[in-house]
């Protein structure tokens, strides 16, 4: 049974607003029309739907989201690929990661600067945000 927008969307804890983001991207196919032209969609939506969010709580990129949509539309070819993008996912991850823990060194390091409560014109936090030449 044919459902309409609002309702994709509380089924798969989506806005209105992503799920036609989504249909601009290609990501999900075009949705048959009512007499009154209201999007139609029905159960290959919900499923797409919710691979996709699946995917960006994974944090992938719309074009990897594209690339495994690609693969999964073909279902009898070979998932090389798949393995090589989630390698290359993982990768990108394990590098963020290690620029996150630079930058939370950075921010204690920054947090040293003021021990306790003092006017903020004495605050050495302040004062090593404004010296540019300085990396804590």
């Amino acid at each position: 049974m044919p459902i309409k927008i609002g309702e994709l969307a509380k089924r798969t804890e989506s806005t209105a607003e992503t799920i036609r983001y989504y249909e601009k991207e290609g990501l999900l196919p075009e949705p048959s029309r009512s007499e009154g032209n209201y999007r139609l969609y029905g159960e290959e939506h919900i499923e797409r739907l919710r691979f996709i969010r699946h995917c960006r709580t994974l944090d992938m990129t719309l074009d990897e989201v594209r690339t495994l949509l690609k693969h999964r539309d073909f279902p009898n070819e070979d998932c090389g690929d798949v393995n090589a993008l989630l390698d290359d996912h993982i990768h990108a991850v394990k590098v963020r990661v290690e620029e996150l823990m630079q930058l939370k060194r950075h921010l204690m390091a920054l947090r040293q600067k003021c021990g306790s409560t003092a006017p903020t014109a004495t605050c050495g936090i302040l004062r090593a945000l404004g010296d540019h030449s300085c990396h804590v």
